[in-house]
């Protein structure tokens, strides 16, 4: 139930139907990993480190811990403070990152423009600090040093690969954890022997399953979370009553201090078990933009928090009467569970597992679709699984990866403590990653005080450091496994960034300029033949190399040529009437355009017929609207842009109709059929433009309509780039291995942009050449 971003932005009011109907929702979505916490938690933290005593300080000390952890983690810093850092309504590592590039100017695209910052979205809620404050100076100091933005996009990057390293594990671990209940219902000898095949074949039907989309069953999400939640505070109230009416006693800090002090060093190392209490709460923030900040704050504080805190409870009270330590499974959850009940909780935990799991999956697919975006991961083939809510993607590579690994770590651990050291890094060091850049948000975009946001850091980073030391120190009992994917997702989302950065500044380096197109006209031939020659570029100025290296060696091209720019910008969303920004190249008798087209890192790119009609529609309505009347001199070689939008946004402008018939006659007004092509012999498609009577158009705004209009009826030719990057001479070994090997082997096994899979092979022409970076 993965719903379109932007629907309900946090800024538009809403009724408190729809609040609360969201709600609802966001409890099948955003706390599916959080509400399965509890079935491991005690048992991860009781593995070794500690032991059950007869005094209850250990169970109480626990309790304790995972009460504050809870109260101040979740609850006071995503709820209260971090879901108010939203990036017009969406959340997530890159909200931020993408915050800060608009506020800072550290932006790692190379594409940007300054037309860039007049999108409503990228203007929204931007100013700038006073210059006396501290705010100002270290506005400065990073748009001054490069390596200081860099360091801000690795720290990013490490966010979003620990965030998929979070979605190997948490899966693995969740529905592992949910099918060791059939310990208690078989003998110690035979249950491992169930458990890893039954984990394993639920593993492989959820990753099969993903490509039918949330959607499907998404209705099933929120009532099954629902379930959970109440059978876990049902029992864990039933437990408190029955076992230990005091047990409210232990939710005082003191009992903290006192776990500590008789613990101590393995009390320091059991933390990693107690930090898996705050697993998916990271979702609360990331997920923000399929919801609002107010449905997810009623949602965790009036049903998810109570309900896992008297889970925990229940739990604790349980074992403060039971020190029987006869198993290996005598502080898991389902030892707690009245032994009537344990079957069909059971099979609920299972289906909460999986739910859980299916909301981690989708969010690692949205982060890999925002990197790719933003040039930091190769390029990957995202299915869009539903055709109202453009958040439901499928990434069919990542999909498959995502499952072997899993399956990898159920089979190779095989037992929760492992796993739960291994996603307990995980988990921390994204947050880690947001308390520091939540620290420069509240300095650079709130501009508050500095003293606030040190203040932050420390209370909140203080918190998670010891819980990440915690978890370091498990690094060869399983926290090494998040350690490596992310090295791995980090190697190659750099060497991709890295070698998209040089290809893009050669580009920049070897582009020609407008009048060296038109100067060599006279002297190598060039002729112009029918139809549109679309050229695909990600060049925002300037003609790429790879153009002049084709016409140099064909000296002829099409008698309307679009130069064709698809781009992403550091928003979650550009509205359509700012998609489109187009303009002439050199003077408009040349019939010559640039057309860019701007992208959000959350927006659903399309590349289809309907595409091809927006773009041309988007060049008719330039015409028409004289934004290029006021510059008659045909000497003119500046490159004016535009902002046009797609023909959706402006329905009183020209639209385009196309006709099958020999005769290309439909039914209309035939006062609306002001500019038709000229009549042909054989039957083909026909185009025509639907230009409203007014305001009228001048004659050459006209005559370049009917051009326009004939070259798409002629056909469009796709011009593609198909470039080789090698190292330069004297470039250093370490250079050569990331250009040559590296980025080479990602470049020939990652998917060709979209406009190259969706163009026609009859009418594509592609023309190869060496980048020397």
């Amino acid at each position: 139930m993965d719903l379109e971003s932007g629907i309900y932005q946090n800024h538009v009011k809403e009724s408190w139907r729809t609040v609360l109907t969201l709600a609802y929702q966001s409890l099948g979505v955003v706390y599916g990993d959080l509400s399965t916490s509890p079935l491991y938690v005690y048992k991860n933290t009781f593995a070794e480190d500690i032991d059950h005593s007869e005094t209850n300080e250990e169970i109480f000390g626990v309790l304790s811990f995972v009460f504050w952890t809870l109260t101040l983690v979740p609850l006071l810093k995503y709820v209260f403070i971090v879901l108010r850092a939203d990036d017009n309504g969406e959340g997530g590592t890159f909200a931020l990152y993408s915050l800060l590039c608009r506020h800072a100017k550290v932006n790692s695209l190379p594409s940007f423009q300054s037309a860039d910052e007049d999108l409503s979205t990228y203007k929204k809620d931007i100013s700038s600090p006073a210059p006396s404050t501290f705010g100002a100076r270290l506005k400065s100091t990073l748009e001054k040093y490069r390596v200081l933005q860099r360091f801000l996009l690795v720290l990013a990057l490490l966010g979003a690969c620990m965030v998929i390293g979070d979605g190997i594990l948490t899966p693995a671990i969740s529905v592992f954890s949910a099918v060791s209940g059939v310990e208690l219902a078989m003998e110690k000898e035979h249950h491992k022997y169930v458990e890893v095949p039954v984990a394993c074949i639920i593993l492989i039907a959820l990753f099969a399953l993903q490509h039918y989309g949330t959607h499907r069953v998404g209705f099933l999400f929120a009532p099954v979370v629902i379930t959970w939640l109440f059978c876990i505070s049902a029992i864990g109230v039933y437990n408190i009553f029955h076992w230990n009416p005091h047990v409210y006693q232990a939710l005082s800090p003191h009992h903290m201090y006192k776990f500590l002090k008789k613990t101590q060093r393995g009390g320091w190392m059991s933390l990693g078990g107690i930090l898996l209490c705050i697993t998916g709460s990271e979702a609360m923030f990331a997920d923000l933009g399929h919801f609002s900040q107010l449905s997810i704050k009623i949602a965790f504080t009036s049903i998810v928090y109570p309900s896992l805190i008297l889970a925990y409870m229940g739990q604790a009270a349980y074992l403060s009467k039971h020190h029987d330590i006869r198993n290996d499974y005598s502080v898991g959850f389902y030892v707690s569970v009245p032994e009537k009940l344990r079957w069909p909780v059971l099979v609920i935990a299972i289906m909460a597992a999986v739910v859980g799991s299916q909301a981690i999956i989708t969010g690692t697919f949205s982060i890999i679709k925002q990197c790719s975006a933003l040039g930091c991961f190769p390029r990957v083939k995202i299915v869009h699984t539903s055709s109202k809510f453009h958040g439901q993607i499928y990434i069919p590579e990542i999909n498959w990866t995502l499952m072997l690994l899993c399956l990898a770590v159920t089979i190779g651990f095989r037992d929760t403590k492992r796993m739960g050291n291994a996603s307990g890094l995980a988990v921390i060091t994204v947050m880690l990653v947001t308390t520091c850049l939540m620290s420069l948000v509240i300095v650079l975009c709130w501009h508050r005080s500095v003293l606030l946001a040190i203040c932050f850091v420390l209370f909140f980073g203080t918190i998670e450091a010891l819980y990440f030391s915690a978890s370091l120190i498990k690094f060869l009992e399983g926290a090494w496994v998040p350690i490596a994917l992310s090295f791995i997702f980090m190697v190659v989302m750099c060497v991709w960034h890295y070698g998209t950065l040089k290809k893009y500044e050669f580009d920049v380096q070897n582009k020609v300029s407008v009048d060296w197109l038109l100067g060599i006209g006279p002297s190598l031939g060039i002729i112009r033949v029918r139809g549109m020659g679309l050229i695909h570029t990600e060049l925002v100025s300037g003609i790429p190399a790879i153009f002049s290296h084709f016409v140099t060696n064909l000296p002829a091209f099409h008698q309307v040529l679009v130069f064709l720019c698809v781009k992403s910008v550091p928003v979650p969303h550009v509205k359509h009437e700012e998609r489109f920004l187009v303009g002439h190249i050199g003077p408009r008798e040349y019939r010559m355009y640039r057309c860019i087209v701007r992208y959000g890192y959350r927006d659903a790119h399309k590349d289809d017929l309907q595409f091809e009609n927006d773009l041309v529609c988007s060049i008719a309505e330039y015409i028409r609207t004289g934004t290029n009347s006021a510059d008659n001199d045909s000497t003119k070689l500046s490159e004016d842009m535009f902002v046009v939008g797609t023909p959706s946004t402006h329905l009183d402008g020209i639209q385009m109709c196309e006709d099958n018939g020999p005769d290309g006659e439909t039914s209309g007004p035939s006062e609306l059929r002001e500019i038709r092509s000229p009549p042909v012999i054989t039957p083909r498609k026909r185009v025509r433009f639907v230009i409203p009577e007014s305001p009228k158009i001048d004659k050459g705004a006209r005559e370049e309509l009917r051009e326009l209009m004939e070259a798409r009826e002629a056909g469009i030719a796709y011009i593609l780039g198909h470039s080789h990057v090698r190292a330069k001479q004297g470039s250093s070994l370490i250079k050569k291995v990331v250009i040559n090997l590296g980025y080479d082997f990602l470049r020939r096994n990652c998917r060709a942009p979209t406009y190259a899979l969706s163009a026609p092979h009859a009418s594509t022409l592609e023309v190869g050449m060496v980048y020397h970076v």
